[in-house]
């Protein structure tokens, strides 16, 4: 699709690849996981031809989601660092929720609720990485005792259960806040949706001149 004049880059390409490297391994980890979780949901285990595979590919694809999610931490770690700004937005965020962001704090790159996600996988993802580690049992299963496969097998089903939850409610954002969606698959997002969502962003684009000129934003434009 071609890019229309104005639009200012969210994400480039490297960065979108990232992401959906990162979110497509959390997608099938979250279905192999699933299907080993409990008999009811054996079942999801065909999308790899058959409990063994699944069995098989999930640590694999939890070392190649490691690592890209790595790539994510180097990129935005320093624009996901808590202020006095966040707090404050997150003081107003029944007004975000009601769809009324006209006088609420302005916020950077990231919001507050976009910085939780960040950091709570940043935190869970190293979690399910080494718990899985202890409990595989191809490569690791005489180093450890089967009382600590237990415990890790516990550990690493509470984070999983509390990534998934996470995960749904950052897709759900994505959907709900018109626009955001498009900054990860096609790179871009309007003036107005940049200067409704992440208004101190967007001044310091147009005082770096990162993006061009400033280009004017239109009432319309900041519904988008």
């Amino acid at each position: 699709m071609t890019r229309p004049p104005g639009a200012l880059t969210r994400n480039d390409t490297v960065t979108r690849i990232n992401h959906w490297i990162t979110a497509l391994c959390f997608i099938l980890l979250a279905i192999s996981g699933l299907s080993m979780f409990h008999p009811f949901l054996y079942w999801m285990s065909g999308l790899f031809g058959s409990g063994q595979w699944a069995r098989a590919a999930h640590p694999w694809i939890g070392i190649v989601l490691f690592i890209s999610f790595s790539g994510l931490i180097i990129q935005f770690w320093r624009d996901n660092l808590w202020n006095r700004d966040d707090v404050a937005w997150m003081k107003a965020i029944d007004r975000v929720l009601a769809n009324d962001e006209e006088d609420i704090p302005e916020v950077g790159r990231f919001n507050a609720g976009q910085k939780f996600v960040f950091w709570s996988m940043a935190l869970l993802i190293p979690v399910l990485l080494i718990t899985g580690l202890v409990m595989w049992e191809v490569y690791f299963g005489t180093a450890t005792s089967i009382p600590t496969q237990r415990a890790a097998l516990l550990i690493h089903s509470m984070a999983a259960i509390a990534a998934i939850i996470i995960w749904i409610v950052h897709v759900y954002a994505a959907i709900w806040v018109r626009g955001s969606m498009r900054a990860m698959t096609q790179g871009y997002v309007t003036p107005g949706w940049a200067w409704r969502h992440h208004r101190k962003w967007f001044r310091s684009l147009v005082a770096t001149g990162s993006n061009g000129p400033r280009p004017n934003v239109t009432t319309r434009e900041t519904r988008e």
